[in-house]
Parts: C-alpha cells; sequence; structure tokens
C-alpha cells in the first residue's frame, strides 16, 4: 500500500512541476490592418489563436493569458519619449503573451 501512495505521489509532482513550466512574452503590437493586434491587445477572444499559435511557434503548447502591457510594466526597458502619452496607430503597445508547457 506504501509504494502505490508513494507512486501516486511523485506522479502528483511531476504533473505539477510540468504545469508550472510558463513564460511570459513582451512583443510589439504593431498595427497591421488585420486586426489581429487589437485583439490581442485587448485580450478580446478573437486572440486566442494567435497567442497560440505564437506559443506554438516558441515550443509551448498553449497561451493561458494575453493582454496589453504599458511599456512602464516592462521595468522600465522601454524609453518613454517624456511626459505625453502617444495613443495613435503609429505609437508602439505592447502585448504580453503567458505560454505554458
Amino acid at each position: 500500500m506504501r509504494s502505490s501512495a508513494l507512486t501516486a505521489c511523485v506522479f502528483l509532482l511531476a504533473a505539477s512541476a510540468a504545469f508550472a513550466d510558463s513564460r511570459v512574452f513582451i512583443v510589439a503590437n504593431q498595427a497591421d490592418g488585420y486586426g489581429v493586434d487589437e485583439c490581442l491587445a485587448r485580450g478580446e477572444k478573437c486572440g486566442a489563436h494567435a497567442a497560440r499559435s505564437y506559443c506554438q511557434s516558441r515550443e509551448f503548447a498553449q497561451a493561458t493569458a494575453y493582454r496589453r502591457v504599458d511599456p512602464d510594466e516592462v521595468t522600465g526597458a522601454v524609453p518613454s519619449h517624456g511626459g505625453d502619452k502617444c495613443s495613435g496607430h503609429g505609437c508602439s503597445e505592447y502585448v504580453a503573451i503567458t505560454c505554458q508547457r
């Protein structure tokens, strides 16, 4: 009986470790005219396929989340242009895609 309990514990630990392997990718969101960028940036359902394809191209099984991020959220790595906020299509926006194995 002990060996089956030990085997079950090892299996659960292995399974939880596999699910814990996730990574967040920050990608530039550039308007392409197809609307995919808006779906990703707004976290809308229509962006799910694009996010999943992005993850699969990096050898992950699925996308668990995707959303627009402010340049300030990217640990200050993205330079800002002073105090003015740009919101037009010519401005750089970023999308965070969380991929999981």
